[in-house]
């Protein structure tokens, strides 16, 4: 309250003096009463600022969540950024051989949904990079690599597991290319096996989890059906059992007098249609549960 009191007086004393000077002065006088209202405000709070707005910024509620036995990203993206920088013209002398083990490389880096399993910033980057290494253009390549550690904002709990298992993948490949140079091949490969294992070992987060859940859910209206393995193989059985009375069925009707022949025949028709309808069915859910059956392993 007392520091209330003390500035009215002092504004009422600052703006008068401000007003009664000329255009000439105005911006002079109004300087130090910025200055004297700045002194007795009191410091903001420190945000942190990025300096480019288009990338996102890692909250505080994000880091105060994640795991605090998990490595920091960045140092890791930055080491793999140091060992992929390569001497010039490095990609371009290597032998043919080797030459087809790096396109090998690039093709796991970067193969299958690469946007949809690390994101758009991170996926185009690794489609990039690859593109460089099948290209054997040094230069492009090194440029790509030093952006890696920009990469560490977009990087979500589902993306660094898809991008240590590429890592991992390419890895491996490197491996094969045997002593090179001055060891670059050899330092590259343990540095993306290693980051790859770390990245790709992640606690499973339940949101993803359940997600994965309602995929496979079957909504018909206000009714939902889960779809698992055990409900595909009832499903078949439901479908054999309705083809094999389609087929006897039809096996009737074929027997039957030829009193109503155009009757006959649709009724062929519709009971071998019906059977042969329900054996595809079945064949198809009995295929779709085997593939699931890995899936729910690993879960």
């Amino acid at each position: 309250m007392a520091t209330a009191v003390l500035r009215r007086p002092l504004l009422a004393s600052l703006l008068p003096a401000a007003a009664a000077t000329g255009s000439a002065s105005c911006s002079s006088s109004s300087l130090p009463s910025r200055i004297l209202l700045r002194r007795r405000r009191s410091p903001p709070p420190v945000r942190a600022v990025s300096s480019d707005s288009s990338k996102p910024i890692a909250s505080s509620s994000t880091s105060g969540g994640a795991d605090p036995d998990e490595e920091p990203v960045l140092p890791l993206l930055q080491e793999l950024a140091d060992c992929l920088v390569l001497p010039p013209k490095f990609l371009s002398l290597l032998p043919r051989d080797l030459r087809l083990d790096l396109n090998d490389a690039a093709f796991d880096l970067s193969n299958g949904p690469v946007l949809n399993e690390c994101g758009q910033e991170v996926g185009d980057l690794l489609l990039d990079l690859a593109k460089a290494w099948e290209m054997a253009d040094t230069s492009a390549s090194n440029n790509l690599a030093k952006q890696l550690p920009t990469m560490a904002p977009y990087l979500t709990a589902s993306a660094k597991s898809a991008f240590g298992k590429r890592l991992a993948s390419a890895g491996k490949k490197f491996q094969t290319m045997g002593q090179y140079g001055s060891g670059e091949f050899k330092k590259i490969s343990e540095t993306m096996i290693k980051i790859g294992k770390v990245l790709s070992k992640r606690p499973v987060i339940q949101a993803e989890v359940q997600a994965m859940k309602e995929k496979r859910k079957l909504k018909f209206g206000e009714l939902q059906f889960e779809l698992t393995p055990q409900n595909a193989y009832i499903g078949a059985a439901i479908g054999l059992v309705f083809g094999f009375f389609s087929w006897q069925l039809a096996q009737g009707v074929q027997s039957s007098p030829d009193d109503t022949q155009s009757l006959k025949v649709a009724l062929l028709v519709l009971g071998y249609t019906s059977t042969a309808l329900s054996v595809a069915a079945a064949a198809g859910l009995v295929v779709l549960g085997l593939q699931m059956s890995p899936e729910d392993k690993s879960d």
